[in-house]
């Protein structure tokens, strides 16, 4: 029913051309049908490269990961970090458009592990800032014919949006190419009930990432999947559904993401098992 796909970040960051050149023979070869692509500096891979590497091994453009360190931000941010951020933004769909993605996804209005108190009022202000800002690169996105995918994030990683009725009402009045981009493993922590919380999510959907509880394979965790798979099921999302974990081995990513023991066997494990129970959970 659903492509599956996994992200490079399992293996390698920065995930550049020489990183795509060994990784993707690899992907295709333990089964996966699409590979999520992540940008953390414009220019880390050439999108046509890329798009004939795929192809020769069978995959697909699951998606394009905007990537927000800080320095990139759309909300509570000077003019010209603002202008530059829309840039990335702009670069990332030009990426997505030319590799054949469908979506670029990612918590694109703050950097991550940014956080600050605020009023309902200065909340408010903020939603209203954020969709000022990203407007114009909605606009641009539905030019090329892709989507935007909003991603919330647990409450250690931004103070922004956090669950996926506080992302509803961020993107509100935008363009309907501007959607939600869910990730379980915030869902699992931000939600008190992830299940309800997808179904209302359903709409708006745009892409879907996966992990286990702990960031490792999904299956190996507490978490229902099965009931999650029906949830998504009927929300009438028929889009790829892809492993986001990341690794120890590069201290920056590993890091960013508070990954600081292995989560499997071996990297290649964690994709292989969390694939092979997708699988089967998701039919």
């Amino acid at each position: 029913m659903y492509a599956i796909g996994v992200n490079p970040w399992v293996w390698a960051s920065p995930v550049d051309d020489n990183a795509l050149v060994e990784l993707v023979p690899r992907i295709a070869s333990f089964g996966f049908d699409a590979v999520e692509l992540p940008i953390e500096q414009p220019g880390d891979w050439d999108p046509i490269r890329t798009r004939d590497l795929l192809a020769a091994h069978g995959l697909v453009a699951a998606g394009v990961c905007a990537v927000t360190p800080p320095g990139r931000d759309l909300v509570d941010a000077s003019p010209e970090v603002v202008e530059r951020t829309v840039a990335y933004l702009k670069g990332c769909v030009d990426s997505a458009a030319a590799v054949g993605a469908p979506c670029v996804g990612g918590p694109v209005y703050a950097s991550v592990g940014r956080t600050w108190r605020m009023t309902p009022t200065a909340r408010a202000e903020c939603y209203a800032d954020f969709r000022r800002a990203v407007a114009p690169v909605a606009h641009h996105a539905a030019e090329r014919g892709v989507a935007i995918g909003v991603e919330a994030l647990n409450r250690y990683e931004t103070s922004v949006v956090n669950t996926v009725e506080q992302t509803i009402e961020l993107i509100d009045g935008l363009p309907s190419n501007v959607g939600i981009m869910l990730d379980t493993y915030h869902l699992n922590i931000e939600e008190a009930d992830p299940y309800a919380a997808l179904t209302l999510a359903g709409p708006y959907l745009k892409h879907v990432q996966v992990s286990g509880t702990n960031r490792g394979a999904p299956g190996s965790d507490h978490f229902d999947w099965p009931r999650f798979a029906a949830a998504l099921a009927a929300t009438g999302y028929r889009g790829p559904v892809c492993i986001e974990s990341f690794t120890a081995d590069n201290e920056t990513i590993a890091t960013a993401a508070s990954i600081w023991r292995p989560l499997a066997p071996s990297q290649d494990r964690l994709a292989l098992d969390g694939l092979t129970y997708l699988r089967r959970v998701l039919g």
